[in-house]
């Protein structure tokens, strides 16, 4: 917890959103999505999948890079740099943020790729094996590191303030938004573009994860194909896509006359310490991502009225998540609403918590909690309120976004809704 000299520290409000997802190329449209219990989960387009463990995911559709960046920027970067851009790009426009009139190096980003450049990897290697080394092209090193779309956007629009690059795999974009508030409160940056992107349907991450046995079997029913904290779940469905906020401090906002949708009250990380891809059965480590960023926000459990689940569609993962929340919550965790919109977006790696939390600040402004779909048969191990099948009013005042990584990553944010 970090305070300033007279005790206070410095209050974190998010401005902007911007998305870039299998649902939609903007927040009104992924929203719309969700809130009607679209899934976006289909066959494979972007490479042939025939004989593959799985033969779905969630693609992005019709995106044009062109409408954000030009053509010299769309040929040298890649996809995970594309939606990187386009998100921060509606992020700052929906923030009502003049960059001519903001100082840039107060500015900074803070944004991070679970896997990054993949597909820039597999395409230039096979280009390497079969035309030789003058068919490589001079940008594939920089279109591939995972720190690219964080400097990218800096570079983009001229932010001069920190930009790092958070990695931890599936918790990255919530990381992104805990470690973007951090560097508010500790004064580095008035304003910090924060989030998470992904483009990893290719190849060999599909081989990958299905050789892991992280991925559905279901490839024959593509809208059943991923269904978190469901009895018959079997794995995670791949998606892709990009989630960014503008972050700010109260006052920068406020002498701005921003438009403030929702406060960042606390965040908290930990390890489990345990197992490179399997979470700790217990939930211990879970549970302690979620208790400090309760502490961190100085909040009640109890004041806690929705939760952004993790929520995979994994075995494990699922029922670890349902234990965590009880650990934390008690015997309230029952009646906590909990969903999880990778059932209509699919498992969208490092951009997933950044999107969490963008379905979650639309829910409370809204007064309407995204559905978790294909919750069809109950599971003894997962047995709290999933608002299964349809989404649900209800007044959200303060939220717990919940995202985990493999190695043991375990981050949770706390949102309070602006009331002014």
């Amino acid at each position: 917890m970090f305070t300033l000299e007279n005790g206070n520290r410095r209050r974190v409000v998010v401005t902007g959103l911007g998305a870039i997802t299998p649902l939609g190329n903007d927040v009104a449209s992924t929203w719309a999505g969700l809130i009607t219990g679209r899934c976006a989960v289909a066959p494979i387009t972007k490479f042939d999948a025939t004989g593959y463990p799985c033969t779905v995911a969630a693609e992005v559709k019709d995106f044009n890079p062109l409408d954000y960046m030009d053509k010299r920027d769309v040929r040298r970067m890649s996809s995970v740099l594309h939606y990187a851009i386009g998100a921060a790009q509606q992020a700052i426009t929906n923030a009502n943020l003049d960059l001519a009139l903001t100082d840039l190096t107060r500015m900074g980003v803070e944004i991070g790729s679970g896997i990054g450049g993949v597909e820039v990897i597999e395409e230039q290697r096979q280009l390497l094996e079969l035309q030789g080394v003058r068919k490589v092209s001079p940008t594939t090193i920089p279109a591939m590191l995972i720190s690219m779309p964080s400097c990218f956007v800096s570079i983009h629009f001229g932010l001069q303030g920190p930009v790092h690059a958070p990695v931890s795999a599936c918790a990255t974009g919530l990381t992104a938004i805990g470690e973007g508030m951090r560097r508010i409160i500790w004064g580095d940056a008035d304003v910090m573009v924060v989030g998470g992107t992904e483009s990893a349907i290719t190849p060999l991450v599909i081989a990958g994860f299905g050789r892991m046995t992280a991925l559905t079997n279901r490839s024959t029913t593509p809208n059943r194909a991923i269904t978190p904290f469901d009895a018959q779940r079997d794995g995670t469905v791949i998606g892709e896509g990009a989630g960014v906020l503008v972050l700010e401090s109260l006052e920068h906002a406020l002498a701005r006359h921003a438009p403030i949708l929702a406060e960042v009250k606390g965040y908290g990380f930990s390890s489990d310490a345990h197992h490179i891809s399997s979470p700790r059965e217990d939930g211990i480590g879970a549970t302690r991502a979620i208790t400090n960023a309760l502490k961190d926000s100085r909040v009640e459990p109890a004041t806690i009225n929705y939760i952004a689940a993790h929520g995979t569609g994994t075995q494990m993962n699922d029922a670890i998540e349902t234990t965590a929340v009880k650990r934390v919550f008690g015997e309230a965790a029952y009646n906590i609403p909990m969903s999880s919109i990778k059932s209509m977006t699919g498992h969208t790696l490092g951009a997933a918590g950044a999107l969490g939390a963008i379905a979650t600040i639309m829910a409370m402004q809204e007064g309407l909690i995204p559905p978790t779909i294909n919750l069809d048969y109950a599971d003894p191990a997962c047995d709290l309120d999933y608002v299964p099948h349809e989404a649900r009013r209800a007044e959200i005042n303060r939220a717990a976004v919940n995202a985990f990584g493999f190695g043991g990553q375990n981050a949770s944010v706390i949102f309070e809704k602006w009331v002014g």
